[in-house]
């Protein structure tokens, strides 16, 4: 019996996940994102790679959402970064991931709160008021992590570790699908 089978609802396909998207408002966009099964397989065509840092790869963008492909090499991470505003959801695709969150105390300090792991399938989430966060590969193998936000995100706070402050980054994509 195939997985579609046992689970009629799962989404199985890109174009699957996409559609479901387009079809729903983002507060349903975690349930969408649990329904999503997709394997490492079916994002081939979305995935760059540079042993430089992680890249990211647009899959989709447009009024209502944006779906980027990361992909890390062993050992990549973040920026301690926040998103511009907007929600973000991550699936983990393929790997193990860090998660560290941070907030900024009353004289601007950016504190350690709390940091967790994430593998294939988890989905975490992340908005401006729960604070700053980073991200790390702990995968000893390149690894994939799919992220959602609610409106496309176009620059971000990101730590500066030589300065202790935070600066406007303009974000870019490695690839656009």
């Amino acid at each position: 019996m195939s997985s579609k089978e046992q689970n009629p609802q799962a989404l199985q396909t890109l174009d699957e996940l996409v559609t479901a998207l387009s079809e729903e408002d983002s507060t349903n966009y975690s349930d969408i994102l649990r329904l999503a099964q997709l394997p490492s397989t079916a994002f081939e065509s979305c995935c760059s790679w540079s042993s430089e840092s992680y890249t990211r790869n647009c899959v989709i963008e447009n009024e209502d959402f944006e779906l980027i492909l990361l992909c890390w090499q062993p050992g990549q991470l973040t920026p301690i970064h926040d998103h511009g505003g907007e929600e973000c959801w991550v699936k983990i695709i393929e790997g193990e991931f860090k998660e560290t969150v941070y907030k900024e105390d009353d004289a601007g300090i950016l504190e350690m709160v709390k940091t967790t792991e994430s593998k294939a399938n988890d989905i975490t989430y992340m908005i401006d008021f729960m604070g700053f966060h980073s991200l790390e590969n702990l995968s000893e193998k390149k690894s994939l992590s799919l992220h959602l936000y609610a409106k496309p995100i176009r620059s971000c706070q990101v730590f500066d570790e030589e300065t202790g402050e935070l600066t406007n980054k303009d974000l870019t994509y490695d690839t656009i699908a």
